[in-house]
């Protein structure tokens, strides 16, 4: 053995001993590298929505509820209970202070009302695409990673799906230009369709354009529904978020009509790892009760990982 190396592994063997030596007064797990969570909670507002139109609540206020009321500091907007103030810099301004003051992450604003990004007329695609460019400059303002949109529109699957990829494309491509993502949720017709969906944004093929694989969403139309969790499978690849919907309980806490274990299975086999956003939907519970419930049975989830 060279001279160096008799040195270096004399070194070596000394830290070993060392270490050995410390193990039997400190603990072999206090040498452990600390877990990566396998995902976040944050809440999204449409979980408020009857309070909020009825005034109740505001956009401005909605944050502060979500930490005081729920302990949860990751908020999801939506764009109609910001009352077309989203231009508007000094509300911005007041929203983001009052945000940063009370440690609350902004995480992203689900856009509607904006046009079809699938609308098969290119001029209405064009400004549908358009329309969404200040919802990308607010979030960025807010500090969000990502704004939720529709890939909608009228005609075949195969006329629809050739213009989601152009709209999703040019409006992913403005994204990019301020780190926001557009991800897309499966929210009614062709795109609860998990295989339509999926095809859509591989198409697209940026790293600024995804999916928000609703949970319990996959009404195709009024008559046909597609598999949740085939297309909750389909659509993990791309996700960059999840949202946990939930509209009633069980005696046991578990939701009535989706089976989360199996989800979250789905969810963990994708190696997906990120935010999960509670949406309670439901009538028979209170909104405040619902979003507790669903808090309950995340966290249930999250230990069982």
């Amino acid at each position: 053995m060279k001279t160096n190396d008799r040195r270096k592994f004399l070194k070596d063997l000394g830290l070993l001993s060392a270490a050995a030596g410390l193990s039997s007064v400190i603990p072999l797990d206090s040498f452990a590298f600390e877990k990566k969570e396998f995902f976040q909670i944050s809440l999204a507002e449409w979980s408020f929505h009857k309070a909020l139109f009825a005034g109740k609540l505001t956009n401005m206020d909605f944050p502060l509820k979500a930490k005081k009321e729920f302990d949860i500091h990751i908020v999801e907007y939506v764009s109609p209970f910001f009352n077309k103030k989203e231009t508007d810099k000094a509300y911005l301004k007041e929203l983001k202070d009052r945000t940063d003051s009370e440690g609350i992450q902004n995480h992203l604003i689900m856009i509607d009302g904006e046009g079809s990004l699938g609308d098969s007329d290119a001029k209405a695609r064009l400004q549908a695409v358009e329309n969404h460019y200040k919802w990308i400059e607010a979030a960025k303002y807010l500090g969000c990673k990502t704004i939720r949109v529709n890939a909608a529109g009228k005609g075949t699957a195969e006329e629809v799906k050739a213009a989601a990829i152009d709209g999703l494309g040019k409006l992913s491509e403005y994204g990019k230009q301020h780190k926001i993502n557009v991800i897309v949720e499966n929210h009614g017709g062709y795109s609860s369709d998990g295989k339509w969906l999926s095809s859509v944004i591989k198409a697209v093929n940026s790293p600024y354009c995804g999916t928000l694989p609703d949970l319990g969403n996959f009404r195709i139309s009024p008559d046909k529904e597609y598999d949740k969790y085939l297309g909750v499978k389909e659509l993990m690849p791309y996700a960059k978020g999840v949202s946990a919907k939930t509209h009633d309980f069980l005696p046991d806490g578990e939701e009535k009509d989706i089976d989360y274990t199996k989800m979250f299975e789905i969810i963990k086999a994708a190696k997906w790892s990120g935010i999960v956003g509670i949406e309670y939907e439901g009538s028979v519970l209170s909104e405040d009760e619902g979003v507790r419930k669903t808090k309950e049975l995340l966290e249930k989830i999250r230990r069982k990982f």
